[in-house]
């Protein structure tokens, strides 16, 4: 499966269906052909969607529900006559698999396909546009032809930094997903480089799967599936197990994995709306416990998941009594300045400012906030801000003796680099004063030129004037 660059640079000079010329000109030899050639693709046989292959695919798996796939195609009417093509569009076009985010038929087909393969779908109208049709190309219960490409596709990324790869083997049933808390019960088998290191059945809490053994982008995938699923997951490094690796599956540093994971059955724990500011203020502490408990043992992703409880709970709390109104107020202190140093050490900067301000919105002098901002801030090079946070530190706490050390760290780096500017400036304008002499000089040799050559005319016309 190619990388999402590698795809976007794909066009459509690979596919050469345009050229094709369906052989049918009328509904009769169309029907005729997939009576004689076609295959029925349908789940239920009812002859919905039939296929023929025009040219194989490339050998290995096919798409899977929730795959991104990438397809070029014309779409006709049993009359041959042309409503639609990618073709033209120069254009691929792509879609989320199994998600009902196209006709039937293409959900349908597209998933019996392998990656390279052209072929030919004939489609009833309960599986294209119905009764109702697609006006003013299509007509109501119109049967359509479609040529399609497989050109490329891709499992579904469940986190931005593509992480965490979900390809779905078996749907699950309902609309509901486990939730943050709640208590799953899954099988699990874990591959690396194709040997097998785990299988087993196995009960954890999402957002606290690290206590069994089971890695966070198991834990993470949870809450977007649904029960009797059966998916691949590829997880990279962070999300498997690091850089650290597992001793106990002979798994070295750095290793991606491959997780099949079968939900058999969840519990869904009680939503923040179902639960009364009495059980949320009971229940902050042990949770912040548990993400104290995680951070000591340095798996700042799981203690995050713990904290971010913490706030989803008790950030739009207010408090009816002035003990509750106390209790909240100091609960999401200690959960964003929490949240603040596990950014931190992940060296997610940006996360680090968002949670510090969050603090100093609440409490302005609040000395651990104003610290780990400064060093936000200096991380990004913004040390003149940096500066001003160790400066609000000292006046807070003037033994603090580490804001003293940033403060003289940041002088010395806004020195560092006035130097540099200086450098790089006086080299850009000598590097501009000789391009301008360079041309000043190409000029004057022109203008030298120029008038060599006027004078030797002016010489010549003389010469033949006086003879």
């Amino acid at each position: 499966m190619r990388g999402r660059s590698e795809r976007a640079s794909l066009g459509s000079g690979s596919i050469e269906m345009n050229a094709q010329k369906s052989e049918f000109t009328d509904g009769k030899s169309i029907t005729s052909l997939f009576a004689k050639e076609g295959t029925d693709i349908t789940p239920n046989k009812d002859k919905g969607v039939c296929k023929v292959v025009r040219r194989h695919g490339e050998e290995g798996d096919r798409p899977m529900i929730g795959d991104r796939v990438f397809v070029h195609y014309t779409g006709k009417l049993l009359s041959g006559k042309k409503f639609d093509s990618s073709i033209d569009r120069k254009e691929m076009f792509s879609f989320n698999l199994g998600k009902g985010q196209v006709i039937k038929a293409w959900d349908i087909g597209v998933m019996s396909m392998r990656k390279g393969e052209i072929c030919t779908l004939l489609c009833k109208p309960e599986y294209a546009y119905g009764s109702t049709g697609n006006p003013p190309k299509i007509p109501p219960n119109s049967s359509l032809i479609f040529e399609v490409e497989l050109m490329d596709f891709c499992g579904e990324e469940l986190t931005d930094d593509g992480g965490i790869v979900r390809r779905i083997k078996v749907k699950g049933e309902g609309y509901t997903n486990p939730n943050d808390g709640a208590t799953v019960h899954v099988h699990l088998q874990g591959t690396c480089g194709g040997r097998v290191f785990e299988s087993r059945d196995v009960r954890f809490t999402v957002g606290e799967s690290e206590d069994v053994g089971v890695p966070l982008g198991v834990d993470r995938a949870m809450e977007k599936m649904q029960r009797g699923e059966c998916c691949q997951l590829y997880l990279k490094p962070k999300y498997a197990f690091g850089a650290e690796g597992k001793y106990k599956y002979d798994i070295g540093p750095n290793a991606d994995v491959i997780y099949e994971v079968t939900l058999k059955d969840f519990v869904k724990a009680k939503e923040s709306w179902e639960m009364d500011l009495n059980e949320k203020l009971e229940q902050s502490p042990l949770v912040k416990q548990k993400g104290t408990q995680y951070f000591k043992m340095g798996r700042y992703h799981q203690a995050m998941i713990q904290y971010q409880r913490i706030v989803s709970w008790l950030e739009m709390e207010c408090g009816v009594t002035e003990g509750q109104q106390q209790a909240i107020r100091n609960l999401l202190l200690v959960a964003h300045l929490n949240l603040s140093l596990c950014h931190l050490r992940l060296r997610e900067y940006s996360h680090v400012l968002e949670n510090c301000n969050k603090v100093i919105d609440m409490d302005g002098d609040n000395e651990k906030a104003l610290y780990r901002r400064g060093e936000a801030h200096r991380h990004r090079n913004e040390f003149s801000l940096a500066l001003r946070d160790f400066r609000h530190v000292l006046q807070v706490n003037p033994s603090n003796r580490a804001a003293h050390s940033q403060i003289t760290l940041c002088q010395r780096k806004m020195r560092e680099h006035h130097e540099q500017d200086k450098r790089i400036y006086a080299n850009m304008f000598q590097r501009f004063a000789e391009h301008d002499a360079k041309v000043a000089k190409l000029k004057r040799r022109r203008d030298s030129s120029t008038s060599s050559d006027f004078s030797s005319k002016r010489k010549h016309r003389r010469s033949q004037d006086c003879s």
